[in-house]
């Protein structure tokens, strides 16, 4: 798998928008398999939560959603490596304070660098769904 990801990465260079989404759901092995991609080209992984959520941290709450997207292309710019940008935990852009769009705002970082984004979520029928909930079990104890 991580051949196939490594020969999508070095054939999309020569395109518009440079997008690639590894699309699962949870503890399905996407961060696993940019971990390796990150690995095999001694990349950094921008873990988006973490580090876009410590600086947001700095701004106050009333101005983040106009900050965002200016933190993140910073941050972007710092972790991109040879035209390319791993992406993962990326639940902080779902933040419905921020007021982001993050499939269009990935689609405009994927103009300036290759970007492979981790997507926890569902593709069906041509439609990206995000964070698709799952039946919770629940189990009934006795005492």
């Amino acid at each position: 798998m991580i051949e196939k990801l490594h020969g999508i990465v070095e054939d999309i260079s020569g395109i518009n928008s440079k997008l690639v989404l590894l699309i699962g759901q949870p503890r399905s092995g996407k961060s696993n398999l940019l971990g390796q991609l990150a690995a095999r080209r001694q990349l950094r992984v921008l873990s988006l939560g973490a580090t876009l959520g410590r600086e947001l941290l700095t701004v106050p709450s009333t101005r983040r959603h106009l900050q965002a997207a200016d933190l993140l292309k910073e941050l972007a710019d710092d972790f991109s490596s040879h035209g390319l940008l791993l992406m993962d935990n990326i639940e902080l852009l779902f933040d419905r304070t921020l007021q982001l769009s993050p499939l269009d705002l990935l689609k405009r970082h994927a103009h300036a660098h290759r970007v492979v984004a981790v997507w926890p979520g569902d593709l069906r029928e041509d439609r990206l769904s995000y964070a698709v909930k799952q039946r919770a079990k629940l189990s009934r104890f006795r005492g």
